[in-house]
């Protein structure tokens, strides 16, 4: 029996949504739909602002993360936090390909591979957690998932080790879209620079803006301030709270001499920085939202009340050939390889 391409056929609740905003999916795999896709999962990487509302919420205690955590994924037939809205992505094996797939999509049956879509739409039933890494956003878990047609993945490449893999594609959208919107001589501002995407935006960054562009990255406690100071993907680095706009104004107008950022890109995985993002921008600059803790009603609301005019984008999770541009980061910058596989890739 072949499914929709969407994947609206394994909604439950409310009928005929799609995946991503239904609240129950059929996580059920004992049929196979002859346009999906069966992956035995290994990690799941849960988004960060996810993680960080999970985390919160248990104290930090691993037990009750686990609790939290299965309880989402047999409540809604996947991971999609009640709270953020967001999920993640997962790596897993192929364990099976429908009859229709087979001779349309370069894969095959043991394959490794890194979902592209998030886990807030992908069926997900998890049989046990075998353990959580709180400094990496990661579970390793024995459980089943679903791919649909529609959806993207990459296979993993041989030369990058599992979790630092896992790692970068989580907010491989991030890169290829900031190459996007920054040009020569930009001022940029990156808010939460010690997290993944602000490390590879502050990257790709400074490739862009050239001699005369600056890169200004925040970070948000001495401990990211310390590991960011090994890195040299920016011209300026402090600590602030992204949550106390006028605070972080005040150091943005001091280091740009008031030009204020050409370019600001929040990074966060906490709420309320919206208005730190569009007071450091200035008029007719450009303000890219790479986090799924972003209000996007208080962004647009702040900027009318502030009467600040900028363009503001939502961090769109895909782009074209995103997986292999962000992956060969890491390969043509060995210092920016080595840090995510120190604090992303490793087992400490």
């Amino acid at each position: 029996m072949k499914g929709d391409k969407y994947g609206i056929h394994r909604v439950i609740e409310p009928k005929g949504y799609l995946p991503q905003p239904a609240f129950k999916l059929d996580n059920d795999f004992s049929k196979l739909y002859s346009n999906e896709i069966l992956i035995d999962v290994l990690f799941l990487n849960i988004d960060s602002s996810s993680f960080t509302q999970i985390e919160n919420e248990a104290n930090k205690d691993k037990k009750k993360i686990e609790e939290i955590i299965l309880k989402i994924v047999n409540d809604r037939g996947k991971m999609h936090n009640p709270v953020t809205g967001s999920g993640g992505m997962l790596v897993g094996i192929v364990e099976k390909i429908g009859d229709d797939l087979k001779d349309k999509i370069d894969l095959k049956e043991k394959d490794k591979i890194a979902s592209l879509v998030s886990l807030s739409l992908t069926p997900l039933k998890i049989n046990k957690i075998k353990e959580i890494y709180l400094d990496k956003d990661q579970v390793a878990i024995d459980g089943k998932a679903i791919l649909f047609e529609s959806g993207i993945f990459v296979k993993l490449p041989e030369d990058i080790n599992l979790k630092t893999s896992l790692a970068v594609l989580d907010v491989a959208g991030a890169p290829i879209q900031v190459a996007r919107i920054v040009k020569p001589n930009d001022y940029v501002f990156v808010i939460g620079a010690g997290g993944k995407s602000g490390i590879l935006s502050c990257y790709e960054s400074k490739k862009r803006v050239g001699p005369k562009g600056k890169v200004i990255a925040m970070a948000h406690s001495k401990k990211s301030y310390e590991r960011l100071k090994k890195l040299e993907f920016y011209d300026y680095l402090f600590v602030g709270d992204a949550q106390n706009p006028t605070s972080v104004l005040d150091e943005i107008d001091r280091i740009t001499k008031g030009k204020l950022a050409d370019v600001v890109i929040n990074c966060v995985n906490v709420p309320d920085t919206e208005l730190t993002s569009i007071l450091t921008c200035k008029n007719r600059g450009i303000v890219y939202f790479f986090s799924m803790a972003t209000s996007f009603t208080k962004a647009a609301l702040g900027a009318e009340g502030i009467g600040k005019d900028v363009d503001m984008l939502i961090g769109n999770g895909y782009a074209k050939n995103h997986a292999e541009y962000t992956l060969n980061l890491l390969r043509e910058s060995d210092k920016l390889r080595e840090f995510f596989e120190e604090y992303f890739g490793g087992d400490k």
